[in-house]
């Protein structure tokens, strides 16, 4: 990417960190639920496994530990932050928002802090304002942190959303850099479409009369539908922004909403086999703002890290609102060997599967 396309004053991301909870959930545990089966499940979604977040783990805590390992591997101390966002669509507390809570735990208490809801593109989002802050100079060192316990607002019986959604964190620093290494957001919304994924009904339901939580619904086959119509031209138009095409990408991150949908994208953009596609949804299942920043710490964390890192990775977020978004930026360095170890789960199991584009 060449700064004077992307502008003068350079904005990167330096750091890189997740937060998974320690329960492993397999297909079998959720399909006593739903009355369905591994291999359905399997087939209608990719996911294998997803992590399941404690009674004493929330998205403030979650959020904490990956913006403390998201700082380790910049090499960045807390008390340089001053810009805290947090992306959140299960944050239940109306206010305060989560990002100063987030920005007094990690020891930032002085920076400007605040939550962007823009569901499973969130990230995206909030990365976009980060590089801005940057780039204007209003802000030097921004923690943009996607956080989710989407088991508080997934009915477990719901046979369209229970086998999707699952609990985490992610995190990235962006600082300044003589290069600027984060593309321009192709960005947008379909208001249209409020009604294909969100709540049953509203909180007030609770307060004015008797009624049952308002889970998070979605509609899956028009869902699908939607984001390979529309993500296609997003995400292309994200790497002819940026100045690229894809024989210049190494990586492929997209939300990790449904494997099917993955390929399906991967496929579209006509991607080359040298470039990376991220395919964490298998084993840490749909965690909303969080899926994009967890798949890049999958892939700096894998065999894969040496060559993938410093290479350029289009990211892609879609979701509720149908709020959408695509950039294209400039991976962090391998995560060295401490925070890497932070970061595995107690169990062992793997990160997520990286795997070439058009190849499984």
């Amino acid at each position: 990417m060449t700064a004077g396309r992307l502008g003068q004053v350079g904005a990167r991301v330096s750091g890189i960190g997740g937060y998974r909870p320690a329960r492993v959930v397999h297909n079998k545990e959720i399909c006593e639920r739903i009355r369905s089966s591994d291999e359905w499940i399997q087939q209608r979604s990719g996911i294998v496994s997803r992590r399941f977040a404690g009674d004493d783990e929330t998205v403030v805590s979650m959020g904490v530990q990956a913006a403390r390992r998201a700082l380790a591997h910049a090499g960045v101390e807390p008390h340089e932050v001053d810009t805290v966002i947090v992306a959140s669509m299960s944050y239940l507390r109306q206010s305060p928002a989560a990002a100063p809570e987030i920005a007094k735990l990690i020891g930032a208490e002085s920076a400007a802090a605040f939550d962007v809801a823009a569901a499973c593109a969130g990230f995206c989002y909030a990365l976009a304002v980060g590089a801005s802050l940057v780039r204007s100079g209003v802000s030097e060192q921004v923690l943009v942190i996607g956080a989710e316990k989407m088991t508080d607002i997934i009915d477990p019986a719901d046979r369209s959303t229970a086998f999707l959604f699952a609990d985490g964190a992610g995190a990235a620093l962006v600082g300044p850099s003589d290069e600027n290494t984060v593309g321009p957001v192709v960005w947008g919304s379909d208001g249209g479409g409020k009604d294909l994924i969100g709540h049953s009904d509203s909180w007030l339901s609770l307060r004015d009369r008797s009624a049952p939580w308002p889970w998070m619904r979605m509609a899956g086959p028009e869902v699908f539908r939607w984001v390979i119509q529309s993500m296609l031209p997003v995400a292309s138009s994200a790497v002819r922004e940026a100045g690229l095409t894809v024989a210049d990408l190494t990586a492929f991150v997209p939300h990790q909403a449904n494997l099917r949908i993955i390929d399906r994208l991967a496929a579209g953009l006509r991607l080359p086999p040298s470039v990376v596609v991220a395919r964490d949804v298998e084993t840490s299942g749909n965690t909303s703002a969080a899926s994009i920043p967890l798949a890049i710490e999958a892939l700096l964390l894998s065999e894969r890290a040496a060559s993938a890192a410093g290479g350029l990775a289009l990211l892609a977020g879609f979701g509720a609102g149908l709020a959408h978004a695509a950039m294209v930026i400039a991976l962090p360095p391998p995560i060295p060997d401490a925070t890497a170890a932070a970061a595995v789960p107690v169990d062992g199991t793997e990160l997520g599967v990286i795997a070439p584009a058009g190849r499984r």
